[in-house]
């Protein structure tokens, strides 16, 4: 079986990964607040564990890995949304998640195994909320209930912070209910206008942290084996989350592997609406640029460096695409190559696993191209109609391939006249061919003529 090794930032070394049960391999991923369209930086983690959920079915089996994200469908900004529309907040999320589903499909990310609304688990919060209280880590208030932060002394090993460094730095008005201005709301009361459910509290609803503890004990249980985000959940969001599921339920020790994705850039600049480099997925789709390619953009920065889109890098994806697509007309995927796989089992290496396929490509390997190019979701027939790929365009594409991957034959061979007959052959008809560290690239050049090139076989 392939070993894989994850960089657990809560121990912050690299860890080879070894799930409680094999046979059941469980992950949670902190999923949208669902009162608007997901932007770009949205989409990051979708794409990124995505593909680790590819790799986990893989490794494991498809029925052996379960993975869970959620929906945040309780929120002010849903709230407040519902009050300046007029509309119901059910028809508000229910419609943010038809979009929601409909702008990660064009990604090509796969639905996860669970995808709990934080409305359908009121009465776990509740109960967990209870638990917490019986056990001295948390306290009502005023119509509160808040968790007591000095109770558990690891707090802030996640983020690698302290308690006291964070209330020394901490410029907010500190409620007077609160015991410790650190102290986070595990419930709030709603007034009539709200979403409020009944509690032992009063009429209220629930804290954002506590929905994850919740949510994924019910679904996954104590412990289980990965939980993922975006670095902007670290702290306090994650933070929160281990305090309360592991006083809930002491001796699990919750998720046991922490991964969390950098920050994405437009054109160097960080995304702001102020800026103007603000866009949505369905913006993107909407410009012409086919899911396939931002997701091939998207894979092209490791996970824990912040990636910056440009029109220069979807560009250059795809023509990339276009080409492997012709290359892989006709053919049945094989199992993926073993450097793929390699390059994915290692702390989810997806630039270096793009760097294979450019290898299998310029070597002609069709059917490993298209089965190992499925492993990161992409070359998938479900997201090519974007690219069209015609009987002759494909027919040369698969002619170009069997050359280099006969050039590339008589290299190693060392026939170094038959490497340079091929070489000089590709010049006459009309084929630009570059070679990279990734592999060689092909173009076709103004006069491209197929026949000079069918002579060279």
């Amino acid at each position: 079986m392939t070993g894989i090794r994850l960089f657990n930032t809560r121990t912050r070394t690299k860890e080879d990964f070894v799930p409680i049960d094999p046979a059941n391999v469980r992950m949670y991923v902190c999923g949208p607040t669902v009162y608007d369209r997901a932007h770009l930086g949205n989409a990051r983690p979708v794409v990124v564990f995505d593909t680790l959920f590819r790799l986990l079915r893989h490794v494991f089996g498809a029925g052996h890995v379960t993975y869970v994200r959620n929906f945040t469908d309780v929120d002010d900004k849903i709230n407040d949304k519902a009050a300046q529309t007029g509309r119901p907040i059910r028809d508000i999320t229910d419609e943010t998640i038809g979009w929601y589903h409909a702008d990660m499909d064009a990604l090509g990310a796969l639905r996860p195994t669970h995808e709990p609304r934080a409305t359908d688990y009121i009465a776990q919060m509740i109960a967990m909320n209870e638990t917490l209280i019986q056990r001295g880590h948390a306290y009502a208030a005023e119509g509160h209930v808040l968790f007591d932060v000095r109770s558990f002394p690891d707090y802030g090993r996640l983020s690698g912070r302290s308690v006291d460094d964070m209330i020394a730095g901490a410029r907010v008005e500190v409620a007077p209910f609160k015991r410790d201005p650190m102290d986070f709301v595990l419930w709030k009361p709603s007034t009539g206008d709200q979403p409020g459910w009944d509690s032992p509290w009063g009429k209220g609803r629930p804290g954002w942290h506590i929905e994850c503890s919740a949510m994924s004990f019910d679904l996954l249980g104590p412990a289980f084996d990965i939980h993922a985000g975006g670095i902007d959940l670290q702290f306090p969001h994650h933070e929160n989350e281990i305090a309360q599921s592991c006083c809930a339920h002491p001796g699990s020790g919750f998720a046991r592997y922490w991964l969390h994705n950098e920050m994405l850039q437009v054109e160097g600049k960080k995304m702001s609406k102020s800026l103007g480099n603000f866009f949505t997925v369905r913006d993107l789709l909407d410009q012409g640029y086919p899911g396939e390619v931002i997701r091939f953009v998207q894979l092209s920065t490791h996970y824990s460096r912040p990636m910056d889109w440009t029109a220069a890098k979807a560009e250059q994806a795809e023509a990339t695409l276009r080409k492997w697509r012709g290359l892989i007309a006709g053919a049945e995927p094989s199992v993926p190559a073993a450097s793929v796989v390699a390059a994915l089992a290692d702390d989810l290496n997806t630039a270096g696993a793009i760097a294979e396929l450019h290898r299998l490509a310029s070597e002609g390997d069709r059917a490993r191209l298209a089965g190992s190019a499925a492993l990161l979701g992409l070359l998938e027939p479900e997201l090519g109609g974007w690219a069209e790929i015609a009987g002759p365009d494909a027919d040369v594409s698969d002619l170009i391939a069997q050359l280099l991957a006969a050039r590339a034959e008589a290299r190693a061979a060392k026939d170094f006249a038959r490497a340079d007959k091929l070489r000089d052959g590709f010049a006459a008809a009309g084929v630009a061919v570059k070679d990279t560290a990734a592999g060689a690239e092909w173009t076709l050049a103004p006069g491209f003529d197929a026949d000079k090139l069918k002579g060279l076989l």
